[in-house]
């Protein structure tokens, strides 16, 4: 069963469009979007289960020099 869940971000200040450039490469990321507020950009993602997640962030988000900081909320429920 698949995880979705929305991501938020941190980042360098002034580094906003690079870093949505870079994680829009991974196909696990299925929107971006720059934001005001405590963080800076929020992705949308789905993963295939827990640990797909898990190395999404560990291994991919946080390898990139620019991320200073992650927070994940799971998606419980979605509503159209």
């Amino acid at each position: 069963m698949s995880v979705k869940a929305y991501i938020m971000i941190n980042v360098k200040s002034g580094t906003e469009d690079e870093v949505c450039a870079k994680v829009l490469k991974f196909s696990e990321v299925e929107e971006a979007a720059a934001i005001y507020g405590e963080f800076d950009l929020i992705l949308k993602v789905k993963a295939k289960d827990m640990n797909h997640l898990d190395k999404l962030i560990v291994d991919k988000l946080r390898g990139i020099p620019d991320i200073l900081l992650t927070a994940t909320m799971l998606i419980a429920k979605e509503y159209r």
